[in-house]
């Protein structure tokens, strides 16, 4: 793929330099909208700008559309307020929705004042509804068909309108009010007797998203039934809009990427990283870096009020590293799993015994197993005495015990009580697993030591 972008980038780039015109438009005429957009975003701002101008008209605002919102502000800001509003005017009302979410209000303003009135009109329905809803993410494009139409009127107007619409796969037979009351898929429409009544041939099983449903399980419902368009609708069941599968792949994308910077503790953002500025990036990191920091100052306090037993048996300071990194790293394993099952709809909070219970059960058998074999490996090469290698042992399965425990209760906790479970990952569980781990193990030592 890199290559191929980086041979399409070449040859734009050698025609806009030599001033091909004619020959660079023809050549973008004959690509995917996706991969002009690609090589856009990868040239400056200046040559990306050219090559839109060149665009055919028909082509630009697809590409727009998948044009990284830097790139798509840049080419606004260097364009007349038509200009501008024709771009707006050709998009798909939920990417036009998309891109003016985020650009400055006295921008938007602008922009919308020379929009067509039903667009504009699109736009501010779409825009009202809170950010991550499915009403925020629906296309207001779809195909609506009456029940009193025969299958011939309906392909009639799916040929008057169809080519506005995000899909025409499936239509949606709404009554005067604009209640839902069924869905054609096209093929059976093309397959049908010409006279045959919609309402007779409609499929009238509707599964149907509220608008106010958040995105990630609107993607969930999407997956569990394998739909390409969905119907929104309110709270009286009217119809407002579709959701289709290329919307969800972003959502999908979204969500994975916001969950994997949580659990890195990063703040989230939904920059390119190259695009991010060293400021932003720096701003992004620091907090929980700087909470992180201050929290395993716990660990430093819980090593000096063992001084004594450090002192006398030097060989247990030698094991801290394992220890911390090994009930770490297991209770990484433990969220991670969790994390992933509440995304998917798998795990709830009602289920937390039944799931700690299987994390303990996992636990003893990981735990045994690690320490047996670090008890061989202590007496066989490291040649220290049984009892330390004992409480090492010991301490090792404790601390594999509690990791896992902690690491499955933090993040069904945190989504219970309102919070993104994924911030309850390997970090932050990492510095709590690593104050307990120190505390077993200097509790078990001194009881056994003696000290």
């Amino acid at each position: 793929m890199e290559d191929k972008n980086r041979e399409y980038e070449n040859l734009l780039r050698e025609l806009l330099e030599s001033r091909q015109y004619t020959k660079l438009r023809q050549t973008c005429a004959d690509m995917q909208t996706a991969d002009i957009a690609a090589v856009m975003d990868d040239m400056e701002d200046e040559e990306s700008l050219k090559i839109f101008r060149i665009l055919p008209k028909a082509m630009a605002a697809d590409v727009f559309a998948d044009l990284e919102f830097d790139d798509q502000q840049y080419i606004i800001n260097s364009m007349s307020d038509r200009e501008a509003s024709s771009i707006i005017d050709n998009l798909m009302a939920d990417d036009a929705a998309d891109f003016l979410e985020e650009m400055p209000a006295n921008v938007v303003k602008r922009i919308l004042s020379n929009a067509r009135p039903d667009t504009r009109a699109d736009i501010n329905h779409l825009l009202r509804y809170p950010e991550d809803s499915a009403g925020s993410i629906m296309t207001v494009e779809y195909v609506d068909l009456k029940e009193s139409m025969t299958v011939k009127d309906a392909i009639d107007r799916i040929r008057k309108i169809g080519l506005d619409k995000e899909t025409v796969n499936v239509c949606y037979v709404l009554d005067p009010q604009r209640v839902l009351l069924g869905t054609v898929a096209l093929r059976y429409l093309v397959m049908a007797d010409p006279d045959t009544i919609i309402g007779d041939m409609m499929n009238e099983n509707i599964i149907s998203i509220g608008t106010m449903t958040d995105q990630e399980e609107t993607a969930l419902i999407f997956q569990k039934y394998d739909f390409t368009a969905m119907p929104v609708v309110d709270n009286e069941n009217r119809m407002v809009g579709i959701i289709t599968i290329d919307d969800i792949v972003d959502i999908i994308q979204e969500e994975a990427t916001e969950d994997i910077e949580k659990m890195a503790a990063i703040l989230p953002t939904d920059r390119p990283y190259f695009k991010t500025g060293i400021l932003e990036t720096y701003k992004a990191r620091m907090p929980w870096l700087l909470f992180l920091m201050i929290s395993a100052t716990f660990t430093g306090a819980i090593i000096t009020r063992a001084q004594d037993a450090l002192a006398r048996y030097v060989a247990l300071v030698a094991y801290i590293p394992m220890l911390m990194d090994t009930g770490g790293n297991a209770g990484s394993q433990a969220s991670v799993s969790i994390i992933r099952g509440i995304s998917l709809g798998e795990i709830e909070f009602k289920e937390t015994l039944q799931a700690v219970w299987k994390e303990i059960r996992v636990a003893l058998m990981c735990g045994v197993t690690l320490s047996l074999c670090n008890f061989a490996k202590l007496l066989i090469f490291d040649r220290i005495p049984v009892l330390v290698a004992a409480i090492v042992c010991i301490t090792l399965v404790c601390v594999v015990l509690v990791a896992k425990i902690i690491g499955c209760i933090l993040p069904l906790t945190a989504e219970h009580i309102g919070f993104d479970p994924a911030v309850m990952a390997s970090p932050f569980i990492t510095t709590i697993v690593d104050a307990i781990s120190l505390t077993v193990y200097f509790t078990i030592a001194k009881t056994l030591l003696h000290i």
